[in-house]
C-alpha cells in the first residue's frame, strides 16, 4: 500500500500518508494524516469543502511569515485549529540555485540546516500531531522540502522503513510540472535558472536521513536527542495513527 493522492482544483501535492507499512506489521491509518502544498491556494468553495469533507480540523503551516503575508493562509472555518510553525530559518531562492552544483546534495544540506535550526518548531509540530483528535494536514509552499522533512521524521517515529519514506517523498515528482508552471505564472519575465526546480527524487531525503544518522547515531537518535521525543509520545503517536 502506498500514500494516496487527493485531487483539488488548486492544490497539486495533497496526499494521505495512510497505507505506509509501519511498526509491528501495522500500517499508517488512512484519513488521519495529510501532507500538502500551500493551503493558501484554497480559494474556491469546492476546494474548501473538499478539505472540510476530509475531516481536517488541524492545519500546520510550515512557511515563513513573509510567505503567508504574500500568498495567504488556509481560509478559516468553524472548528479549525491553525498552527504557524516556520521550521526553516535560512531562506534561499530555489529558482536561483547554481545549475553547476550537485542539486540533491545541495538540497540535503538545506535539510540539515532546517533540522538544526528548527528543533523548537519541529518538536512543536510533532506535539500538535500527537495531540490532535481529528485529521491533520501539514504543508509548506510546494509540499516538498519542509513538508517532506516533517513527513520523514513522523514516519520514522511510526516505524516506517526508509524505502517507504523515500518512495513517499518522491511522489512529489508527479506535481513537478504544475509546480514549475506556477513559478512561471508568478514570476513573469524571470528565468528559472535551476533545472531541478520542483523536483523531489528519493536521493534527497535519503541523503538527509543519512546526514542525521551520521550526526546523531541514527534518525531516532535525532528525534529522541535534540528533539526530546520520549517513548510515551512515540507510543501515543502509534496508538492513534497506526492500525490495530
Amino acid at each position: 500500500m502506498t500514500t494516496q493522492q487527493i485531487e483539488f482544483e488548486a492544490l497539486h501535492n495533497f496526499r494521505d500518508l495512510g497505507g505506509c507499512p509501519a511498526a509491528d506489521g501495522r500500517t499508517v491509518r488512512r484519513g488521519l494524516l495529510y501532507r500538502s502544498d500551500s493551503l493558501g491556494k484554497l480559494t474556491t468553495p469546492a476546494d474548501l469543502e473538499r478539505l472540510r469533507a476530509l475531516g481536517v480540523r488541524t492545519v500546520i503551516d510550515l512557511r515563513y511569515d513573509w510567505e503567508i503575508a504574500a500568498k495567504g493562509r488556509v481560509p478559516d472555518f468553524d472548528g479549525l485549529e491553525y498552527h504557524h510553525l516556520s521550521i526553516e530559518h535560512r531562506p534561499y531562492d530555489q529558482a536561483e540555485i547554481d545549475p553547476a552544483l550537485d542539486p540533491w546534495r545541495y538540497l540535503a544540506d538545506r535539510f540539515a540546516e532546517v533540522a538544526e535550526d528548527g528543533v523548537k518548531e519541529i518538536r512543536q509540530a510533532l506535539d500538535v500531531i500527537t495531540g490532535a483528535e481529528a485529521p491533520v494536514v501539514f504543508h509548506c509552499a510546494s509540499g516538498k522540502d519542509r513538508t517532506g522533512l516533517i513527513a520523514a521524521l513522523l514516519l520514522t517515529l511510526l516505524g516506517v522503513a526508509e524505502d517507504d519514506i523515500a518512495a513517499d517523498f518522491a511522489l512529489t515528482e508527479r506535481a513537478t510540472p504544475r509546480l514549475v508552471a506556477d513559478w512561471h505564472a508568478a514570476h513573469p519575465g524571470r528565468t528559472l535558472r535551476w533545472p531541478g526546480y520542483g523536483r523531489a527524487p528519493e536521493t534527497v531525503i535519503r541523503l538527509a536521513l543519512a546526514d542525521l544518522a551520521a550526526r546523531h547515531g541514527s534518525v531516532e537518535g535525532y528525534l529522541t536527542g535534540p528533539l526530546g521525543i520520549d517513548r510515551a509520545q512515540i507510543d501515543a503517536l502509534r496508538a492513534r495513527l497506526l492500525t490495530a
